[in-house]
């Protein structure tokens, strides 16, 4: 009986010598271990290093020249080429899927819900059942009825009714001086405010939104919560190329499965920003540890991924010259006036054409521009620091359109070879959509 009562104390003893972690001394909280984060799907592991951030020659645009500057980066995970329709799809689908879901939930039909195991059905709070097949065609009078908002009066879709609501930390407005956090007393200083945007649907299905100002009390004030429509603007075919008969891809490159690997194009800054807030909330429910945010890529992390891991590189094959020495172009680009064929390209291309570069990366140049997360400043590199460098600005609605520009990196099918080098940057508006940007994510890695 004796031998019982002190078996716990044995146990726990034998564990503790074992582990060589003695009672009553500083041992930490975790398990301590020698974690390595997995491949995540589909993305390349990017080695932290240093090289030099900047135009490797004079802007063909008469701009300021760039600042050179020696800068290191950590490392990152990217993903291998550019988002393709098909998995901007997923992103789509998703959307579609959960308003559907939600009308029919709505309708009073609580089997497109999961069923709480106690007490009575919250219409208000409740989750999806995704096991659930949606009744997409059917003849029944009250689904149809639950579904209409989905659908025009003729009984075409209305893709302008897929939004997406999603939140995010404004931590330009958390770093503020004026708005420092006491931690040692838990407040943020009196009389703080927070300068956020609010989000709304109209009756009419229109998305509007505002600035507003209130007080700053607690971290989730902080919190912008936004509305988007996701699905890529087509009509960007035919807009941005007036006199061009680029119908065809107006009505099929996104629609058609024959373009499924395609780069997805006729996104905004925003839809690109919203996707990655999806793609972590996409994988945060299916993994029990969760990792790193997906996002769009720092000016910097895109340059030196471009690179392939050489500090000077100009093109992100190594060479200086746009073809090799038979006359094969590395990239799809617009290799002569009138002549976009030449490299076997006229407009998009599937990835993964080319030969990638040092880290595996492909499409880096040409193909479709790149939006990343960085805020575009004529100034290149001026008062960023040399770790990690970054200009970051989440516009608000009320912000002059300048603080609204974002850097486009890359070059594309309709660019001159300029553009396709690794240090060159250009801009274009938050939220503008072309035929010619896409965009690839990244994630930050999980120790060194």
């Amino acid at each position: 009986m004796r031998l019982k009562q002190f078996l716990p104390l044995v146990i726990m003893t034998v564990a503790l010598v074992a582990c060589n972690k003695p009672a009553g001394e500083l041992v930490g909280v975790g398990r301590a271990g020698n974690f390595k984060e997995a491949n995540p799907y589909g993305m390349i592991f990017i080695k932290q290093g240093s090289f030099m951030m900047g135009a490797n020659t004079q802007s063909a645009v008469f701009e300021q020249p760039d600042n050179i500057m020696m800068a290191t980066v950590e490392a990152f995970w990217m993903d291998e080429t550019e988002v393709t329709n098909n998995e901007y799809k997923q992103f789509v689908y998703y959307v579609r899927d959960s308003i559907a879901l939600s009308l029919l939930v709505e309708a009073g039909m609580y089997d497109y819900a999961i069923q709480p195991k106690n007490g009575d059905f919250d219409e208000e709070n409740y989750a999806l059942n995704w096991k659930k097949k949606i009744p997409w065609g059917s003849t029944d009078d009250e689904i149809r009825d639950a579904l209409s908002p989905l659908y025009y009066d003729d009984g075409s879709f209305r893709v302008n009714s897929l939004h997406y609501r999603y939140s995010w930390i404004n931590y330009d407005e958390a770093v503020s001086v004026s708005k420092k956090f006491d931690v040692t007393q838990g407040l943020y200083p009196k009389g703080s405010t927070a300068r956020i945007d609010t989000f709304w649907v109209e009756e009419n299905g229109a998305i509007r939104d505002s600035t507003i100002e209130h007080p700053l009390i607690q971290p989730s004030d902080l919190r912008t919560h936004k509305i988007i429509c996701v699905y890529p603007d087509t009509l960007c075919w035919v807009r941005d190329f007036q006199y061009s008969f680029n119908d065809p891809m107006l009505l099929k490159y996104f629609s058609h499965p024959g373009y499924l690997e395609y780069p997805v194009v006729g996104v905004t800054w925003e839809q690109a920003h919203a996707f990655c807030n999806w793609r972590t909330k996409f994988f945060n429910e299916h993994s029990v540890l969760g990792a790193q945010d997906y996002r769009l890529p720092t000016e910097a992390q895109w340059e030196y991924a471009a690179r392939g891991g050489r500090k000077m590189a100009m093109y992100p094959w190594g060479g200086n010259y746009a073809r090799d020495a038979k006359g094969c172009f590395f990239a799809n680009f617009k290799p002569y006036r009138g002549a976009y064929n030449d490299d076997t390209g006229t407009t998009t291309m599937k990835v993964a054409q080319f030969k990638p570069n040092d880290f595996g990366l492909y499409d880096m140049a040409g193909n479709v521009a790149e939006w990343t997360i960085s805020a575009y400043q004529s100034s290149a590199n001026t008062g960023v620091h040399d770790l990690n460098p970054d200009y970051s600005y989440m516009a608000r609605k009320d912000d002059p359109d300048i603080l609204k520009r974002k850097v486009v990196k890359g070059g594309s099918w309709k660019d001159i070879s300029y553009y396709l080098q690794c240090g060159v940057r250009s801009y274009e508006y938050q939220y503008e959509s072309r035929p010619y940007i896409g965009f690839r994510c990244v994630k930050a890695y999980i120790g060194q």
